[in-house]
């Protein structure tokens, strides 16, 4: 009896130590990136323990919070220099910094939910900001970095690297914490479902039109746009999911993602995010945002372009890149996504995407099969896609294409986002047409925050842009269509200069 009730004393005040984790001072919002499909790597380090639920979370992470929390004193842990953290950027071996705070990742970065590629892109770097825009539940992900943590930076070292602008990172982490406080980051699902409602009585729209009338050439037409509009908002309902700024839980946000990415849009979810994650943390960086290696249809910004001029690349006259543009435009849903589809399938062998995307095909089938029998319903997708190529490409490019590229410069956050990005003017109609993405520096600064908000936190931006120096840029939607175009005859001006003059120089410097 005597010797149980010295197990329970001693059991309490072990529950009673705190633990070793890591320290945030941000308010807590939400959940994702590190966490989700890494459960077994954490069973691995923290033995047959598993958080039950958020609640019990919580605790832990509050004292952190209060710095209340630490078994080894401060003395003892590893501190470490700029210098030592920027030699472990290889892909055996990352290590990155959070809030001060060192972590090796190099195990965990195969298992993590955004892909490899991302914590390879930040190793070496601080990743304070882009850690704390991409994953909105703080409680959760904390457990996953607990095991991570391998020290500190040395007292004498700045938060940031020496190159990093670091009063426009205090600035812009001060500006985050009053939007929180603002609950900017809290989703209206009213208006995500009045969105979702849309979509929905678009295609019953479209079947009723095919049973009432027929399927004659005019109702066809009509019936294809109706399904266009539907295609191309599904497109931006589930951007929204992806970038899980609909629900608190990321679990709702992902089956969300799945069922409108994969069934309504029969596109992969996996293939999505190992891109889409890529371009948001690496914007407009060569090599690294999968959004500007285009080679080889089209060459981007200026240096690609002249470095490929001087290198003899010639697999199609860029110089007429602008002219083709249009040709492939109605070919990049239809044909070019559906092939990244497949191929990453393929590749990471995704079985669950192929089960959800079969779901729209059949869908397809059962509700115009018999209406247009099976050849006429895969024309009709078809018709469909190649409508909706025009509207999305114009969309998700005309905030980029035209804007700053470069090699990895290691910019703080906020320059690397904003000089990448640029915004189209605000209207019902252009944040209709666009998805709220003519937001597209506020979306990129605040990937998690629910698009209806953009509009209020775009004048807090616009001045911190003008207190830093940074250029805002605002265009007519028009303009920002047009500016795509004059982007890539400028390329294919550049690379056609490179080019030719490099072979001249070749042939005289022979004779």
């Amino acid at each position: 009896m005597f010797q149980s009730e010295v197990r329970i004393r001693n059991f309490r005040s072990q529950l009673r130590k705190p633990s070793m984790e890591v320290k945030f001072e941000e308010k807590n919002e939400g959940n994702e990136s590190l966490v989700g499909n890494g459960q077994p790597y954490l069973s691995q380090k923290l033995g047959n323990w598993k958080p039950e639920a958020n609640e019990k979370a919580e605790p832990s992470v509050k004292q952190e919070a209060n710095g209340k929390c630490c078994d080894t004193p401060r003395k003892m842990l590893n501190t470490y220099s700029w210098q030592e953290i920027q030699s472990h950027k290889q892909k055996a071996d990352q290590w990155l910094v959070i809030n001060r705070k060192v972590y090796d990742v190099t195990g965990w970065a195969n298992r993590h939910p955004g892909g490899s590629q991302i914590l390879n892109h930040y190793a070496g770097e601080d990743a304070t900001d882009v850690f704390r825009a991409m994953h909105p539940q703080l409680d959760v992900v904390q457990l996953y970095l607990k095991p991570l943590f391998i020290g500190e930076l040395a007292p004498g070292e700045p938060s940031q690297e020496r190159n990093k602008n670091s009063q426009l990172v205090e600035d812009f982490q001060e500006l985050r914490r009053k939007l929180e406080d603002m609950n900017m980051f809290n989703a209206n699902l009213g208006f995500f479902f009045l969105h979702f409602a849309q979509i929905l009585i678009l295609e019953a729209l479209a079947w009723l039109m095919l049973w009432h009338f027929g399927n004659g050439w005019c109702i066809t037409i009509f019936t294809s746009f109706l399904l266009t509009i539907s295609q191309a908002q599904s497109g931006f309902l589930q951007h929204d999911a992806g970038h899980l700024s609909i629900f608190k839980k990321s679990n709702w946000n992902r089956l969300m993602h799945k069922f409108l990415i994969c069934h309504l849009k029969a596109m992969s979810r996996n293939w999505w995010n190992s891109g889409h994650w890529q371009h948001h943390v690496k914007t407009n960086i060569y090599h690294k945002d999968p959004d500007v290696n285009l080679l080889p249809l089209f060459l981007v910004g200026d240096l690609q372009a002249v470095e490929c001029g001087k290198k003899k690349i010639k697999y199609i006259n860029y110089e007429k890149q602008h002219l083709y543009f249009y040709m492939v435009l109605p070919f990049t849903m239809p044909i070019y996504s559906h092939f990244l589809t497949v191929w990453q399938i393929v590749r990471q062998r995704c079985w669950e995407d192929v089960a959800w995307i079969s779901t729209f095909y059949i869908r397809f089938f059962i509700t115009f099969g018999p209406f247009y029998g099976i050849f006429g319903t895969v024309c009709l997708i078809y018709l469909v896609k190649s409508l909706e190529s025009p509207w999305i490409t114009y969309v998700t490019q005309m905030s980029h294409l035209s804007m700053q590229m470069s090699r990895e410069e290691n910019r703080d956050w906020v320059s690397t986002q904003v000089l990448a990005s640029c915004n189209v003017e605000q209207s019902f109609f252009n944040d209709w047409f666009t998805g709220h993405l003519n937001f597209q520096i506020e979306h990129h600064l605040f990937p998690t925050m629910p698009r209806h908000n953009y509009h209020k936190v775009a004048p807090l931006v616009r001045s911190l842009c003008a207190k830093h120096g940074l250029q805002y840029v605002n265009k007519p939607m028009l303009k920002a269509f047009g500016d795509i175009v004059r982007a890539l005859k400028k390329s294919g001006a550049l690379w056609k200069d490179a080019y030719y003059k490099t072979g001249k120089h070749d042939e005289e410097s022979q004779t």
